[in-house]
């Protein structure tokens, strides 16, 4: 560490603390002074030099995903910093890790109307991000530098984690720290919530084990706790015999391989939960839920519908942010605790809980003959249709058999139609992980997130899948890839529409006299996208069969994995297909 120390060099210092590797964003004037010490530091530090501030959120989301370390984003003033909120308040309300560093002018010039301004002008950066985020803050001197990025990262990287933002006046990034403290562990400055309360678990479990038909529901929430106490949680739900089902979002954090797997409840769900939960095959009625890391939100729940209730029986939900316990559904037991922390004395608590051998036996019974007796999908002749144009569905079931189920895969799903696809097609278990955005739903997530997975785990297969509307909006992001060799994937579901809009106002709003305006109104003029994708420097291939991908399939994981070159599938699909989000089974 030079001597003496600027502001520059203390922020360098934390970030590396913190094992940050990765910056993504883009330069400008505000961010000279910084920029220079990222440039003196490029040994340290890879400033990856995005196409667009929103893109280089979603691509450090996709970092943090992917790796479990902390998003870096670093963007100019102004419009730079205006630019990143989507991604950054994307991020937020997914709960990802995210660090947001605005560049901002000369304090000397605060108020007199310099270009891009910020602060004390018309536009309020500090103001935007207090309403979006988990914490913002300026540095306004090199005395309270530590104090603020010390915050930043408690904040980023607890339990839940946040998206946070500081904004650094350029004159203010040179200054010297009078006396710097330069803390040596992470320790040092912050602390990760591990706790439950031990007398509320068994509390729990006790009356959780009382119910005959009981299930257990997993929000994202739980995804990272899940990356120790997975095995714990099996060995619960095996011994007692207990299904467990997952929220869209939190898709894949238990395998849904396993026998007790009833996969997706919510949107897009699969149809094995609607049998456990209506109890229609005259066995012991639904009677008993576990909520762990989920705020029930409408699409955790499909808008709250009262089948997620039981009649009679506990509805214990654990969270650890308060304010979502009890806010969907009324509980029988709410509990402030830690996902992995209450998992861990599930674990614990199970020899004082002997299991009735006979029921765990009749559940586990009852759940094979659901799976025996109904397919999980809401339209198995599309999902195993090889006809043309594409069905959506069955694109996903050649993936599903084509990839290698062994090998690391990074799947990452846009908003729009691609969501209702992956979710209820897909069957994901370890080594394979999948991610959405179903907070917010901003079109263009999985664009970039895709790419921040590939810089993390350079070695995964990372795959997008993404609608062409989506991939318009971000598709400079594959010249991103080019640029740093980096081998993401993205397929690109072909409709030259916006057709999850426009098959919805077809649903609700027909227009009798004009049937096919809606998909008029929303087309998006024929673009060539597997031209565009080439002039952007990736590989590029258009198929429209299951046959057509599965032979280039090989290729293409070559030469992402390999060849180090992104690659885009343009998917032509049956546009009329519609896929499953609300099942009319469900209402």
């Amino acid at each position: 560490m030079p001597n003496p120390v600027t502001v520059s060099d203390a922020l360098l210092h934390y970030l590396s603390l913190e094992k940050v590797d990765h910056v993504f964003g883009i330069p400008g004037g505000g961010l000279a002074n910084l920029l220079t010490a990222f440039k003196d530091n490029r040994h340290r530090f890879n400033f990856i030099i995005c196409r667009h501030e929103t893109g280089a959120a979603y691509i450090a989301d996709g970092y943090h995903r992917a790796t479990g370390n902390l998003g870096v984003v670093m963007v100019t003033t102004g419009p730079g910093a205006t630019n990143a909120l989507t991604g950054v308040m994307n991020a937020q309300n997914d709960g990802s890790a995210l660090l947001l560093i605005t560049g901002e002018v000369n304090e000397s010039y605060f108020g007199m109307g310099y270009l891009q301004e910020g602060t004390d002008a018309k536009l309020n950066i500090n103001g935007i991000y207090a309403a979006s985020i988990g914490y913002t803050a300026m540095v306004s001197d090199s005395s309270n530098l530590e104090t603020i990025i010390r915050q930043a990262l408690r904040d980023a990287l607890s339990i839940p984690h946040n998206a946070v933002h500081i904004s650094m006046p350029n004159n203010v990034t040179t200054e010297v720290i009078v006396k710097p403290q330069l803390l040596g562990n992470t320790s040092s400055y912050r602390s990760i919530p591990k706790g439950a309360p031990l007398d509320e678990v068994k509390k729990a479990v006790k009356s959780l084990l009382n119910a005959k038909r009981p299930v257990i529901l997993l929000g994202n929430g739980c995804r990272n706790a899940l990356v120790e106490q997975l095995p714990a949680l099996e060995k619960f739900a095996s011994r007692y015999g207990i299904p467990i089902m997952t929220t869209a979002d939190g898709k894949g954090i238990f395998p849904e391989s396993h026998p007790l797997s009833l996969r997706v409840y919510g949107i897009a769900d699969c149809l094995w939960p609607y049998y456990w939960l209506s109890g229609n095959d005259a066995q012991d009625p639904y009677d008993g839920i576990l909520v762990l890391g989920s705020s029930l939100n409408e699409l955790a729940t499909n808008k709250w519908l009262p089948l997620l209730v039981p009649k009679k029986g506990p509805f214990i939900q654990v969270d650890m942010d308060q304010a979502s316990i009890g806010r969907a559904f009324p509980v029988t037991q709410g509990i402030v605790g830690e996902a992995g922390a209450f998992i861990e004395d599930m674990e614990k608590l199970m020899s004082s809980f002997p299991p009735d051998k006979e029921m765990v036996k009749k559940r586990k019974s009852i759940l094979s003959g659901i799976k025996k007796k109904y397919s999980p999908f809401a339209e198995p002749l599309q999902y195993n249709s090889n006809a043309k144009p594409l069905e959506p569905a069955a694109l996903m079931r050649c993936l599903q058999e084509n990839l290698p189920a062994d090998a690391e895969t990074k799947i990452f799903l846009d908003a729009g139609n691609c969501v209702g696809w992956g979710v209820h097609y897909l069957e994901v278990s370890s080594p394979w992980a999948i991610h959405s955005a179903l907070a917010m739903g901003p079109m263009g997530f999985g664009v970039g997130a895709v790419l921040g997975a590939k810089f993390g785990r350079p070695d995964a297969t990372c795959i997008g899948i993404v609608g062409d509307g989506a991939f318009l909006m971000h598709s400079g992001e594959v010249s991103t890839a080019s640029q740093y060799n980096a081998g993401a994937i993205w397929i690109v579901l072909n409709d030259n529409n916006l057709n999850m809009v426009t098959q919805g106002q077809e649903q609700y709003f027909p227009d009798k006299k004009d049937p096919d305006i809606w998909e008029k109104l929303y087309s998006l003029g024929n673009p060539d996208i597997a031209k565009i994708a080439e002039g952007l420097g990736a590989d590029a291939y258009t198929v429209n069969s299951t046959a057509e991908l599965k032979k280039l399939l090989p290729k293409i994981l070559k030469s992402a994995n390999k060849g180090r070159k992104p690659q885009v599938i343009v998917a032509n699909i049956n546009r009329t297909s519609v896929p499953p989000y609300y099942n009319p089974l469900y209402s």
